[in-house]
């Protein structure tokens, strides 16, 4: 690794040569009384110009050469004790080093004469302002999230969990964009065995860049082939920091406002925050909806071909002969009509998930309405078509992650062909091929159904239900132990 050099001309064609065709990169020469020549090197945008004017520039025009009681060894121990009071700094001798550090957005003061570089943290970029996530809003609680300043969401967390015993270690992960990576967790309640596997994972990473967190989540996942993602992502800070406490493991990147959380399992994509700030009697009966209604958004259409194409006998005789008739004048099988209903109305949500926040519901909903009723009206799909397919896309609305309801939504796709084919023979074998793999499935060593498969009666009551606090952390309302 090449030290940097007591000559300051080398050391600027160095840092030229470095950074050249860069515009934004700012050298800048000075000469103190006693003809002694400094260079200031820094990223323009990358930091907070005045402080540096405040705490350099000013103290070289205006004061001159400071007088110190003691003996001043070097002009760096004289920048460090007596002209950058206000600024955390440090000492480097590498090359090397001092470009990564300009890079970050320090200012590298360098000396003639002198084989070291005063690096200064005066950091100052624009960032966005702390603001409620748009995809995981709640009626009750806390409307920050996180942002793409990595400090800024590392103090979010500190500021919910203030003990010692809350763990931040570093890692940059990334050949070009160096990007810095935290591992959070709660010391003596995080799983040692999952926190080495995460450490060691995180090592193995080799890529040019790493662009938002969503890079490193495949790197880490078990299966990556599998539908369902065994790592959970938010923008709620509060959504971690209960997390940490359970005992998870928390991955904040450096970037993006989106924060890993594992071990998961499929359950923890059908809980939202509300469950915790709502009254334990309405958030029981809303988990029994969301539950049933996670069914239904995969589920439904594939019953409704079984019924109505192989099974019609199991269906009352009147509400058949309604169907029957509507379908009379339609000239496609079920299963198509179903199919094409089900194509259309994903590529709307999709088109209304990209557009505009304005436009967006306005394309989604006017787009089913029109498209729906033209359909039927034309004698393409039968009216029952239309309801089952819209219960089918409200069902799914009902899960409160976005990236929760895409394996469903394949799936859906799957059970629906299958049952096409065998009726409920192809939908029981359907059910049971998904179960398989979800059972076989891990999370960092966590069974994926847990506490369902394998039961566990301790941890499954904050599954079905929800107990209240004082009966969770095994206290009466009075409270003396139970």
């Amino acid at each position: 690794m090449e030290a940097i050099s007591t000559s300051i001309e080398t050391n600027e064609d160095y840092l030229t040569e470095q950074f050249k065709d860069c515009s934004d990169m700012v050298i800048r020469s000075f000469k103190l009384m006693d003809e002694t020549q400094l260079l200031l090197v820094y990223l323009d945008g990358m930091t907070r110009l005045q402080s540096i004017e405040d705490n350099i520039l000013k103290p070289l025009i205006f004061s001159g050469l400071p007088q110190g009681i003691d003996r001043i060894q070097s002009l760096a121990e004289m920048f460090r004790r007596e002209w950058l009071p206000l600024t955390d700094i440090k000492t480097d001798k590498s090359l090397a080093d001092l470009v990564n550090h300009i890079l970050h957005g320090c200012l590298a003061i360098l000396v003639d004469g002198e084989a070291s570089a005063l690096i200064a943290q005066v950091q100052g970029y624009e960032t966005r302002g702390i603001q409620e996530p748009m995809k995981e809003a709640t009626l009750r609680g806390s409307k920050e999230g996180f942002v793409e300043h990595i400090r800024t969401n590392t103090t979010l967390i500190r500021r919910r969990i203030i003990h010692p015993l809350l763990k931040m270690e570093s890692f940059t992960i990334g050949k070009y964009t160096q990007t810095d990576v935290i591992l959070a967790y709660m010391k003596g309640l995080a799983d040692e065995k999952v926190l080495s596997e995460v450490r060691e994972k995180l090592g193995k990473i080799e890529m040019d860049g790493i662009i938002d967190s969503a890079y490193i989540e495949e790197w880490l996942e078990n299966s990556s082939f599998s539908i369902f993602s065994q790592i959970q992502n938010t923008e709620r800070p509060d959504i971690v920091a209960a997390s940490l406490i359970e005992g998870k493991v928390a991955l904040i990147t450096n970037g993006t406002p989106f924060v890993l959380i594992l071990p998961v399992t499929l359950w923890s994509g059908l809980q939202s925050a509300d469950d915790y700030f709502e009254r334990f009697i309405f958030v029981i009966i809303i988990r029994m909806i969301r539950y049933i209604m996670t069914f239904i958004s995969f589920a439904l259409p594939a019953i409704y071909v079984a019924l109505s194409t192989f099974h019609p006998e199991m269906v009352p005789s009147y509400l058949m002969i309604g169907i029957a008739t509507a379908r009379e004048n339609t000239p496609f099988p079920t299963v198509i009509e179903l199919f094409l209903m089900m194509f259309v109305f994903d590529g709307l949500q999709e088109a209304g998930v990209h557009l505009p926040n304005q436009l967006g519901p306005v394309v989604s909903i006017i787009g089913a309405l029109v498209i729906g009723q033209a359909a039927v009206e034309a004698g393409i799909i039968s009216t029952p078509i239309i309801i089952v397919i819209s219960l089918t896309g409200v069902a799914a609305y009902t899960i409160p992650r976005y990236s929760a309801t895409l394996p469903f939504r394949l799936i859906r796709y799957l059970m629906l062909f299958i049952s096409g084919f065998l009726g409920f023979v192809g939908f029981a074998f359907g059910i049971i091929f998904l179960l398989i793999h979800l059972v076989s499935l891990e999370s960092f060593g966590t069974p994926y159904l847990s506490p369902v498969a394998p039961f566990d009666g301790k941890r499954i009551r904050d599954l079905l239900i929800r107990y209240p606090f004082w009966v969770k952390n095994g206290r009466n309302k009075k409270g003396r132990s139970t």
